[in-house]
């Protein structure tokens, strides 16, 4: 039986094969055992910021606040970019705001995340993640202000295509506000996990409401992180990604047919600013695997 320290070997190895580093936590959700790699080191969410804005978008329906049944028409050109979507809608569209909650989980609609984000309110859902204890984890910017923050550091038209960086320096991708903890949206892996512990055993928020963040963290579609590494058919993966240069992030919950539960945050970031390496996409399932199995055997505990 490996012990911890010989797991997080494992995980450290093979992240210097793929060039990244990673901050890395797993916790059972009804149960106290803990895998962590740097836990407590701020990172940058990326697009995983959108689990705090689902989380408070459906708190608000549930409370009364809000109906995410009412419509909401979309005309095309929101000034929000994204490679996927509502962005490249060529006609407008009638939505709800439930069906805009699973653009911005399923498909990391960056659209849709402006939409829910302003009409929910930044400060709302900072709100929610003091109440829930969570001091470190941070909502200050929407899409559209961390992809306009790129192009102001770069001095270009910065529309969320990673090949425009691929020729630059890592340390001038570094510097990009977007990718400092301190002046973007922010996390630790450990606080990732506690919220996702907290919605999948509804204490985040009425039980209604957590239930709508857990269908649409369920639906999101993306195989190539997280679910890598859980190729079992019986073994339910929920997730949320999130991409920036240099950035591959997933955070998720992994459920067994035993009915255990796992909660996992995965952030790395690169040693350089290639936009597509397959085996950066994987290392993340490789350890969300690595801990979590860890976590299932007899015994395991913290360390």
């Amino acid at each position: 039986m490996p012990t911890a320290s010989e797991v997080i070997e494992t995980i450290n190895d093979r992240a210097k094969e793929v060039g990244v580093r990673v901050r890395l936590h797993a916790a059972e959700i009804d149960g106290t055992r803990r895998l962590g790699i740097d836990e407590h080191a701020p990172v940058v969410t990326a697009s995983v910021f959108k689990v705090p804005v689902a989380l408070e978008l459906a708190r608000q329906a549930a409370e009364g606040g809000l109906d995410l049944g009412a419509r909401i028409t979309v005309p095309p050109g929101h000034p929000t970019p994204s490679p996927y979507g509502l962005a490249t809608f060529r006609h407008e569209i009638t939505m709800s705001w439930y069906d805009l909650a699973i653009l911005m989980i399923g498909i990391s609609d960056n659209v849709a995340t402006d939409l829910i984000v302003a009409h929910a309110g930044k400060e709302a859902v900072g709100e929610t993640l003091r109440r829930l204890g969570l001091e470190h984890t941070t909502v200050v910017q929407d899409c559209r202000e961390v992809l306009g923050s790129i192009g102001e550091d770069l001095g270009i038209r910065y529309e969320d295509d990673e090949k425009l960086l691929a020729e630059l320096s890592i340390e001038r991708i570094a510097a990009l506000r977007a990718l400092q903890p301190a002046r973007t949206c922010a996390t630790t892996a450990e606080e990732t996990t506690r919220l996702l512990g907290l919605i999948w055993r509804d204490e985040a928020a009425p039980p209604t409401a957590c239930a709508d963040v857990r269908r649409w963290l369920e639906l999101q579609v993306w195989p190539h992180r997280l679910r890598s590494g859980f190729a079992d058919d019986g073994i339910r993966v929920s997730g949320k990604t999130g991409t920036l240069p240099s950035v591959r992030n997933e955070v998720g919950v992994v459920e067994y047919p035993d009915g255990d539960r796992y909660a996992v945050g995965v952030f790395t970031d690169a040693v350089d600013g290639r936009s597509r390496v397959p085996e950066r996409d994987a290392f993340i399932g490789f350890a969300a695997a690595q801990a979590v199995e860890w976590l299932r055997l007899p015994e395991a505990g913290s360390e």
